[in-house]
């Protein structure tokens, strides 16, 4: 499919790789709906961008009713919906048992609601409103991109939780591209090894050296226009559906 004159949903929007595909699109002449909780960092990506182009709504991907609000917005602002890109998420880090105790309960609840059980709400009301599009000349009549992590695959010491959530991620990924291929709607997921983002950012800085050191080439952290360049790429190819792409400079991340 084309980006231009197509209508984007980018849940995480106003920050992290959320914002770097938000501003990738709408250079690439998408419009673009950011779902988000952060009200002054998506006006600020609004402002940059201009109205006509992006347009915020103050979502919890984690609810029902607050999703359905905004894929309702979606339909009234710009008339359709052609893709769906999840970025929203977190991390936490603890061990199943620590100095302290236990791995907090509720804390890996959160995370699993949040980064997997909030993916799948946006995925499936979105797949709804993309559900009501005319083919394309190709038959599609949209796609969604899931945003997993390489510790669904390695997780570390300390990340049940985010490891566990994009686990789940990953395993959705060739589910629902069975589910929604009676509809023409492909899905895929990316899964990113570490990007220079403000997740990343609050890491301390002896891990993220250790991380560095598991990259191959490039030897750095990933920028978040490659990730929104790889979003491009599975819109546009159409045999491209039930795959979960790696993007990580071929690092595999040690126990810690």
């Amino acid at each position: 499919m084309d980006l231009k004159n197509n209508v984007a949903l980018v849940t995480g929007g106003a920050s992290g790789l959320g914002r770097g595909t938000v501003e990738y699109l709408v250079s690439k002449g998408a419009k673009v709906a950011i779902l988000d909780i952060n009200d002054d960092k998506a006006k600020e990506v609004v402002d940059l961008l201009g109205s006509d182009n992006v347009s915020y709504f103050n979502t919890n991907v984690m609810e029902e009713e607050s999703v359905q609000n905004a894929i309702n917005g979606i339909k009234e602002t710009f008339g359709k919906l052609n893709f769906v890109i999840n970025c929203a998420g977190t991390g936490y880090g603890a061990r199943i048992l620590g100095r302290k105790g236990p791995h907090p309960l509720d804390i890996f609840k959160f995370i699993i609601d949040l980064n997997l059980v909030g993916t799948f709400n946006v995925m499936r009301l979105g797949a709804e409103l993309i559900d009501k599009n005319e083919p394309d000349a190709k038959g599609e009549r949209g796609v969604i991109i899931n945003t997993a992590s390489i510790a669904g695959y390695e997780g570390q010491i300390g990340q049940s939780a985010y490891s566990a959530s994009k686990a789940g991620v990953i395993g959705l990924t060739l589910t629902a591209a069975r589910d929604l291929a009676r509809h023409n709607i492909r899905v895929c997921t990316i899964a990113p090894g570490i990007f220079d983002t403000p997740l990343m950012q609050l890491a301390k800085d002896e891990n993220k050296e250790t991380l560095l050191e598991a990259t191959q080439f490039p030897h750095r952290f990933g920028h978040v226009d490659e990730y929104a360049q790889l979003a491009e790429h599975i819109i546009s190819n159409t045999y491209l559906n039930g795959e979960t792409i790696r993007l990580d400079s071929a690092m595999r991340m040690g126990p810690k």
